[in-house]
């Protein structure tokens, strides 16, 4: 069974940075579909940044310029790096791959302080 672990959230002031990771337990080759969701306290899940069947990215319009996503395919291992960070992006940050299934990381808290 495929296993995501998932690490680099915490607390940051507005205008700060983080940098999350999302460890897969095999290639992420496997996977048809990888990004990065996030679910704000009362408020339905949404689609952060992922990456296209072609190979591009596709982001949320709320973090366009300011998420990146990317992937090192050696390390098995996604992640988001999140710039200009504001105290609307506080949430639970989930990664997320399709291989026959979907599959969700345990989630990472992420709070920014105004």
């Amino acid at each position: 069974q495929v296993q995501l672990v998932e690490s680099g959230g915490g607390l940051v002031q507005a205008g700060g940075s983080l940098r999350l990771s999302c460890a897969a337990s095999l290639s992420i080759f496997r996977f048809n579909a990888m990004g990065w969701y996030r679910q704000a306290p009362g408020k339905q899940r949404e689609l952060v940044a992922s990456f296209t069947v072609s190979g591009g990215t596709n982001y949320a319009d709320s973090v366009k310029g300011r998420f990146t996503i990317s992937r090192d395919n050696a390390k098995n291992t996604m992640y988001l790096q999140m710039n200009s960070l504001k105290p609307e992006d506080t949430a639970v940050y989930y990664c997320n791959v399709v291989q026959y299934y979907s599959i969700w990381g345990q989630g990472t808290q992420v709070t920014v302080s105004s």
